[in-house]
């Protein structure tokens, strides 16, 4: 029998696919993704938990959530047309904004059709014999596809605290990522936010003027910079759409995607005042340039990353009052940029305020929570809101809420165990024709250029797939070993790996998550790109297929 009659044979005795893809999640990566698979003429559903679209952006809807990202750099590249009829109001949006335009995206590009929401999977597992993705949902239907998508989110699973009593408080409590889509009424009320991460930071200075009292319980500072957002007046609009090709062009050249890029220089190659200059221009400028636009070695040098801590830590000095309470707010235990740093707006002036407190559980911990409120080895608080900014379980977390299950009913939990082991960060040995958006592994940075490109690299495996009659892709388990060890090797060196945070995939409200891994690949995205350019070009040799 020849391999044409082999897969005339298989296709006639399987059960009878749905859709030639499914894809779990309506964020920016799966609608970019079902736009994209449906110009290859592909049957496609994407399966959506929410009641609709938008992903982060419509999960996130805590007071101050809004990009680090400038808006222009955000938003899809793709079409033109869309880039001149969207205008951003600020440099960057805050989520109302940021949800109105994917909403606008999904309507302009009728993808709603393809999009069956308030679905969230269960489970999903590959059958060997038909070559293809069985999907449950959590009400129990199934569907089946020849290729899985996953699209839901290096940051989209939140984690409460372990703390005893959390379910017994009387009044309002809520994650920041599942907060109530009807107003909550602050005023003159005792609230309470446990967290200083980021969206801690934009929560708390929002919050802080409408509150009666603010009490913050934070155990781990973190460092912060200014934000300098503004409106975006008629005529920068005008030079924003004029330069987004230009725009685009730098963040395909820049080392993360970001408009900012580090700079070639070592901190000890200026004079001391040199660097000071450099620092203050850097503080007093929009956005992550502070952090991805400063000297080459502050993310690898001790010493020079003390100089941009120390130059901070006095920043922090002169805008808090109090002494106790500024340092306080210093981090001790990492250096400046070497965990995700929050973009703040007198974040902290608000703690010159009469109405709000901090309590640092680092120096008396929370013992539990009391129907009334909260109580700590140092003293019982009462609350009538209960907010936790505690974050989320990163990278691996969104997968290990789903039962996936490959070749011989293996569960990538389990072969996640010790750490996530991929192919590029988009495909696992042993999971066939299962493709990840933003998985582990992948080039991060500027969210949505990182997607775009996955997305594009994906959808031309596929393309080349049906060209070429294939039914089945894999990675390689050398594939997999080599990449692995690549974004392991990669990460040597630098000061964020010996840090404990979600980007080295500890967190300590989830079982079996305290110890470090490489989960994210910390190379230049240009590198990157080079390498999975490069794969596609050998016609994807690496890859198993049939």
């Amino acid at each position: 029998m020849t391999a044409s009659q082999e897969t005339l044979a298989r296709d006639i005795a399987a059960p009878a696919l749905d859709y030639d893809a499914i894809i779990i999640g309506a964020g920016m990566s799966g609608l970019y993704q079902l736009y994209r698979l449906r110009e290859l003429g592909m049957r496609v559903r994407i399966f959506e938990a929410g009641t609709g679209v938008g992903g982060t952006w419509y999960w996130n809807r805590y007071p101050g959530a809004r990009f680090d990202s400038e808006s222009y750099s955000y938003g899809y590249s793709f079409s033109k047309e869309l880039l001149e009829e969207w205008d951003w109001s600020e440099h960057f949006a805050g989520q109302p904004e940021t949800l109105r335009y994917l909403n606008h995206v999904a309507d302009k590009f009728d993808l709603r059709r393809d999009i069956q929401f308030g679905s969230r999977v269960a489970a999903a597992t590959y059958d060997e014999n038909s070559r293809s993705w069985s999907v449950a949902l959590q009400d129990g239907s199934r569907f089946r596809a020849r290729f899985l998508i996953t699209a839901i989110g290096p940051l989209s699973t939140p984690t409460l605290p372990r703390i005893e009593g959390r379910d017994s408080f009387a009044g309002q409590s809520f994650h920041t990522a599942r907060w109530p889509r009807e107003p909550v009424d602050f005023k003159g009320k005792r609230v309470a936010v446990i967290g200083t991460g980021a969206t801690g930071v934009q929560t708390i200075q929002t919050i802080a003027r409408e509150v009666g009292h603010l009490t913050v319980f934070q155990r781990t500072p973190n460092w912060c910079a200014p934000l300098h957002n503004g409106k975006i007046d008629a005529e920068t609009q005008k030079t924003i759409k004029a330069g987004y090709p230009e725009m685009f062009k730098r963040c395909q050249e820049t080392f993360a995607c970001f408009l900012h890029t580090p700079d070639p220089r070592g901190a000890f190659e200026v004079s001391d005042q040199e660097r000071e200059a450099f620092y203050e221009k850097l503080y007093a400028a929009r956005g992550f340039g502070i952090w991805q636009g400063n000297f080459r070695d502050i993310l690898i040098d001790r010493k020079a990353n003390a100089t941009i801590s120390d130059f901070v830590a006095r920043k922090i000095r002169q805008r808090v009052k109090d002494p106790e309470v500024a340092e306080k707010l210093i981090p001790r235990n990492h250096g400046f940029g070497t965990r995700r740093l929050p973009l703040e707006t007198f974040y902290y002036e608000v703690y010159n305020q009469d109405n709000v407190e901090l309590v640092d559980i680092a120096e008396t911990p929370i013992e539990r929570i009391t129907p009334d409120g909260i109580k700590t080895s140092a003293a019982e608080y009462q609350f009538d809101i209960i907010i936790y900014a505690t974050g989320f379980d990163a990278i691996t977390g969104s997968f290990d809420k789903i039962d996936f299950r490959g070749t011989g009913d293996v569960r990538l939990k389990d072969k996640w165990k010790s750490g996530p082991q991929t192919y590029l960060g988009m495909m696992v040995d042993g999971f066939p024709s299962m493709m990840m958006l933003m998985g582990p592994h992948t080039a991060l940075g500027n969210i949505p250029r990182s997607i775009e490109y996955s997305v594009d690299w994906i959808t031309g495996l596929l393309r080349f797939a049906r060209e070429s009659n294939l039914t089945r892709l894999e990675a390689t388990p050398a594939g997999v070993a080599s990449w692995t060890d690549h974004v392991k090797a990669l990460g040597v060196g630098l000061l964020s790996n010996e840090v404990n945070s979600w980007m080295t995939g500890i967190n300590s409200n989830v079982e079996g998550k305290q110890t470090r891994i490489v989960a994210r690949y910390s190379g230049s995205a240009p590198a990157y790109r080079e390498k999975c350019d490069e794969v596609a070009a050998k016609r994807y040799q690496e890859l198993a297929l049939a």
